[in-house]
């Protein structure tokens, strides 16, 4: 079985010529990005050449490194090299906040940090790793610091011809952190057969075609570009503010390079598609929108359908770092009988499991479950928590025994993966989404699921979102739906209750909530903007009920 490295260098034996990467170095007179490409060719010479600079100072098979580096050619050769040195990259957003990455490093205990000069300035001013790190390198200059300059590594692996070690496909390929939106983020081990087994599940999902370029807003994406022998663009963005892209570049992008696949969560694709109605563009060239990271509103895909090619496609994937993808939806699908499901209570739907996966619904637990023997799995319509099993599956967090031990079932022999999140299959063997299992609010009133909720009051037309909340502790939670309005002036709060309480009482899922409290602007993820911070809500809602 092949590794992504591998998948890179057939790929530049095949069409050395084929642009693996536009990337922006400039601006032009209108603001605009200048790119510069690197062809496959280029870009695998550079992955050998890095991997050869890496072993030479030390950094090879085992080695843990932590990345910080921009997106661009420097964080895709240099993962890459990694790879091909049989290192193992650490990657961390570096958007979170500063206590958990100073946690997240000490637990990944990186020997190596690969960064830019700001990374390298934060790392010793709040001593990032400092027990670990023996090795710096710099994407730039190493300043007072020290250290290996980047491209003097890679200028002293050209020199060499050192055989690169064998990378085999159970060997650790990289610790990825999750986004930590439900807590202090975790490292999730990847091995090289999980990547290789994401590549093909992908080519299944979306039928990537070689050469075809794709926008990618959300960095982690672009390693898989080019083992799937696609063109990554790098757009001009802020990539820890997707929701302050700026649509004027992001289409300047595509109608440059003619784009026709683009990623962006949900919160960016707001923001770009609400641009494109407003200023009445098309681009003739994208066939294809992925979006993920938080569930889809279907009021915006169909905004999204709007200024979207009429051949066009918009796909809403369903998974988590630990697992990716699990199911897919087709947005013309959403947008049908299931839009109104929604509308009535019935969750979020994500669509047809892939073929190498098998999800279960079992009962809502949190403790953990050693062994599949020990699950109640629930029938067909029943709301439990989702279970993953496939070829992609992790099997365990870094450092983090107690962690894998509660997300982790032992199912013969392989691993099966609790997402988390709860949701039920449906008669038609699609996969509904009702929230997070941490989100559920159980109170004396019964058990009720966030996705289920909301999406009763996100109908109003003054409510932009909604946030079902817990208060207290269970089984004696008082459920709180938190409500962030579109204009907040246009009315007094209280002139809205009515209507709320209203839409409650008319679906069974809502019927009895009373309490209804508006804020100013719901926290949200780093990663992709979209995720409410409801842990964040529920503490501020507590304090307004004792205020």
């Amino acid at each position: 079985m092949p590794t992504l490295a591998d998948l890179l260098a057939q790929r530049a034996q095949l069409t050395p010529d084929t642009i693996a990467m536009q990337y922006p170095v400039d601006r032009d007179a209108h603001d605009l990005p200048v790119y510069e490409s690197l062809s496959y060719a280029a870009l695998d010479a550079r992955v050998t050449d890095l991997a050869r600079g890496f072993l030479a100072i030390g950094i090879g098979p085992g080695s843990k490194v932590a990345v910080m580096l921009r997106p661009g050619p420097d964080l895709t050769a240099t993962i890459f090299a990694l790879f091909r040195a049989a290192a193992v990259p650490v990657l961390i957003d570096p958007g979170i906040d500063k206590r958990a990455l100073r946690q997240c490093l000490a637990e990944a205990a990186p020997v190596a940090f690969i960064g830019i000069p700001l990374a390298q300035l934060a790392r010793l001013l709040l001593g990032w790793a400092r027990g670990s790190i023996r090795t710096v390198v710099t994407a730039g200059s190493t300043w007072f610091w020290g250290g290996h300059a980047l491209d003097e590594v890679a200028a002293s692996g050209h020199l060499r011809d050192t055989p690169l070690p064998e990378v085999g496909t159970d060997d650790l390929a990289a610790i990825i952190f999750t986004s930590g939106s439900t807590g202090v983020p975790k490292g999730v081990e990847f091995r090289h057969r999980m990547f290789t087994a994401q590549i093909e599940l992908l080519r299944e999902a979306f039928d990537f075609a070689p050469g075809e370029s794709i926008l990618q807003t959300f960095p982690p994406f672009s390693l898989f570009d080019p083992a799937l022998g696609t063109t990554t663009v790098v757009p001009d963005m802020d990539p820890t503010r997707p929701a302050r892209a700026d649509p004027r570049k992001l289409l300047a992008a595509i109608e440059a390079f003619g784009i026709r696949s683009m990623f962006g969560s949900p919160a960016l694709l707001r923001t770009f598609s609400a641009w494109m109605l407003r200023e009445g563009r098309s681009p003739g060239t994208l066939a294809r929108v992925l979006s993920a990271g938080a569930p889809v509103p279907p009021e915006l895909v169909a905004e999204a359908y709007q200024w979207l090619p009429a051949d066009a496609r918009i796909h809403t994937p369903y998974g988590a770092t630990e697992a990716l993808p699990v199911a897919i939806i087709e947005g013309r699908e959403l947008l049908g009988p299931v839009r109104r499901q929604t509308a009535q209570g019935a969750g979020i739907c994500v669509g047809h499991v892939l073929s190498a996966n098998t999800v279960r619904i079992i009962a809502i637990s949190d403790a953990p479950i050693r062994d599949w023997s020990e699950v109640r799995e629930l029938p067909a319509g029943e709301i439990g928590e989702i279970t993953v099993a496939g070829p992609s599956v992790t099997e365990a967090y870094h450092a983090r025994d107690s962690a894998t031990v509660v997300a982790k079932i032992r199912d013969g022999d392989r691993i099966v993966h609790r997402m988390g999140d709860v949701g039920y299959l449906d008669a038609h063997g699609r996969l509904w989404y009702c929230g997070r299992k941490s989100h559920r609010v159980e109170g004396r009133d019964g058990l009720r699921f966030t996705e289920c909720v909301e999406q009763i009051f996100n109908q109003h037309p003054e409510v932009l979102r909604s946030a079902l909340v817990g208060v207290g502790e269970r089984p004696n939670q008082q459920a709180v739906v938190c409500i962030e309005r579109r204009q907040p002036d246009s009315r007094p709060f209280a002139e809205l209750l009515p209507d709320l309480k209203a839409l409650a009482e008319a679906h069974p899922v809502t019927s009895g909530l009373t309490q209804f409290l508006e804020h100013p602007g719901f926290p949200v993820d780093i990663r992709h903007n979209s995720k409410i911070g409801r842990e964040q809500l529920a503490v501020w809602a507590a304090a307004q009920r004792q205020a």
